[in-house]
């Protein structure tokens, strides 16, 4: 509806644009939204108003961006129409990333959530122009750093679906922490792997029959789970699920199990929902947020649905710390680093 809804990234993004202009630099900001090539920065820009001095320049190969970045003084700020709208950008681009490039004597990355893509903006201007880390992006690095090097014992939460995306991360974590949880969808390929009846619930593409992680005694998984079938909503154990039925979320004694050794803890690590989020399953996710936000560990957390759930319970500053990054974030927990921040 034209207006900002998640405004998390934008706070977060606020320090960097307001100590370069404040130091007098001129400001010209160049950045993404959304997929589609028609979505557009504008409601973006009205919310910024509220905060800095910023100007509208449309998109950054138009005569009227051109007038404008004319007429910048120090301290000024010039936001670009999405980069995306051009498909030069995602393509990196060289004629692209020269046109970027030559808006600036100096490159800031501030996009962390951008950092795992090789894109014009995050990637080719780097390449061209002194580049340094915003100041988000190097809390980022620093505080997500924390994870890859913990305080004992460590625990780490991975949720959501997708798992061949998320085998290296699944197998690299369970040499580095005491216990690793895996819930939401990941579960289920488990299960079936070791020839449990999932049903009818979402499962990966791929077998994990000859995966190291089926049997590594680091494990853990759910001992009950939340089902929905012919005979509605129902709490069963992981080995009572009938072929008509979709496994939903954790059941109560998971998130009990789950609350004792994050309790136990003295860092907790969590990517990705326990549930079907998007169907409103979203009691075993909320649940151990709130088990995490009062326990003594250090808490790192990334992932879109997973900060949601936080936000919507106003937990964000009960954690260690929240990372704005999606698919960035779990490059930057399996690789130590990403090729975007390299360039930095």
């Amino acid at each position: 509806n034209g207006m900002v809804r998640n405004k998390f990234r934008l706070q977060r993004a606020l320090p960097t644009m307001r100590y370069l202009s404040e130091r007098g630099a001129k400001v010209i900001i160049i950045s993404h939204i959304g997929r589609e090539r028609t979505e557009t920065l504008q409601p973006v820009y009205e919310e910024l108003t509220k905060h800095l001095p910023v100007d509208w320049g449309g998109r950054v190969d138009s005569i009227n961006f051109a007038e404008r970045r004319k007429l910048l003084a120090e301290g000024d700020i010039l936001l670009a129409e999405n980069l995306r709208q051009d498909e030069r950008e995602e393509n990196n681009d060289f004629g692209f990333v020269g046109l970027l490039a030559g808006l600036g004597e100096i490159y800031v990355n501030d996009a962390f959530a951008e950092a795992h893509r090789e894109h014009a903006s995050t990637f080719g201007v780097a390449k061209i122009l002194p580049a340094y880390a915003g100041l988000t992006l190097l809390e980022e690095v620093t505080e997500l750093s924390k994870a890859l090097h913990p305080k004992h014992p460590a625990l780490f939460l991975l949720g959501g679906a997708k798992f061949e995306t998320k085998i290296p991360l699944a197998e690299k974590y369970l040499n580095l922490y005491e216990h690793v949880f895996i819930g939401g969808a990941l579960a289920n390929d488990i299960f079936k792997a070791r020839g449990l009846e999932v049903g009818k619930s979402l499962v990966s593409d791929i077998s994990l029959k000859d995966s190291p992680i089926l049997n590594n005694e680091k494990l853990l998984l759910p001992i009950d789970v939340i089902v929905d079938g012919p005979h509605g909503k129902l709490i069963k154990e992981t080995n009572q699920v009938s072929s008509e039925e979709r496994i939903m979320d954790c059941g109560p004694k998971t998130i009990d199990m789950l609350a004792s050794y994050i309790e136990e803890a003295s860092a907790v690590l969590w990517n990705g929902p326990f549930g079907a989020y998007e169907e409103g399953y979203v009691k075993s996710t909320e649940q151990t947020a709130r088990h995490i936000a009062t326990a003594k560990a250090f808490s790192v957390v990334g992932g879109g649905d997973t900060v949601a759930a936080i936000e919507k319970l106003n937990l964000n500053d009960s954690f260690g710390f929240v990372s704005i990054g999606g698919g960035s974030t779990l490059t930057f927990l399996e690789r130590g680093s990403t090729s975007v921040i390299d360039l930095l």
